[in-house]
């Protein structure tokens, strides 16, 4: 089973493709990593972005899919519209199932994106995603909808473009699974922890990964809702390949 990442790079590890590359190994599939920018920042501090031409980006998908048989991708900072144009393409020339984690800002506060991402997010690439994992400021951008309550993000889930799940580290916990406008409330516990940095990265690739295996949406969704919250509350992901 091999999958792929379409994201930055975080030169500390915890996010972008080096974080998915890592949460594929720990669920047990291969992973590709398509790069589209480069960031300097950690943890706790974000310094800059360098991104990838289109071009170039083009040309390492295709690299890759010259030689392996891709059904689930993902797609992480993609920086411009003119990145998110190309892959949308891409998702449509090689009938790829892709799971878009909209990001658009660091853990550690740094833009890392143009102002206009998400109108490009909702033009070109969500209509041909399987599914959407937006926390509740991403979530608000993709739909100038403030999210204040439970009962805001089952409205916003269902003003987004494709299935979504509207996380809920910055709502008590609560995530908002919506497929097929049928909405699923998962409750989880909040962890006092600075370990946070990457986890929209790591939740994004493994829903991949079990997808890969063979789980329907719903179930490896969940099943990478418990993968995450077992990382943070371990301190780190590599903790998880023995369990898994």
């Amino acid at each position: 089973m091999i999958v792929m990442s379409i994201a930055g790079v975080d030169p500390s590890g915890g996010a972008g493709v080096f974080a998915d590359l890592k949460t594929f190994q720990a669920i047990g599939v291969y992973g590709c990593g398509i790069v589209t920018a480069l960031t300097a920042q950690n943890p706790f501090k974000f310094f800059s972005t360098q991104p990838i031409s289109p071009e170039y980006i083009e040309e390492e998908i295709d690299s890759v899919l010259d030689s392996y048989e891709i059904e689930f991708i993902k797609t992480g900072m993609l920086y411009s519209p003119d990145i998110i144009k190309l892959v949308s393409k891409k998702i449509k020339e090689y009938d790829l199932k892709a799971v878009v984690d909209p990001v658009m800002v660091a853990t550690s506060g740094g833009d890392l994106t143009k102002e206009d991402i998400a109108i490009a997010l909702n033009k070109y690439l969500l209509p041909k995603a399987i599914l959407t994992t937006p926390n509740i400021a991403e979530a608000e951008k993709l739909t100038n909808f403030e999210i204040k309550t439970k009962e805001d993000a089952i409205k916003a889930s269902k003003k987004i473009k494709c299935d979504n799940i509207i996380t809920g580290g910055h709502l008590d916990g609560i995530n908002t699974i919506n497929i097929d406008n049928n909405i699923t409330i998962k409750k989880q516990e909040l962890i006092k922890t600075e370990n946070l940095h990457g986890t929209g990265c790591n939740l994004s690739s493994a829903i991949v990964a079990y997808l890969a295996k063979g789980n329907e949406l719903e179930n490896s969704i969940l099943k990478s809702l418990d993968y995450v919250y077992e990382g943070i509350k371990n301190g780190n992901y590599g903790t998880l390949i023995a369990k898994l």
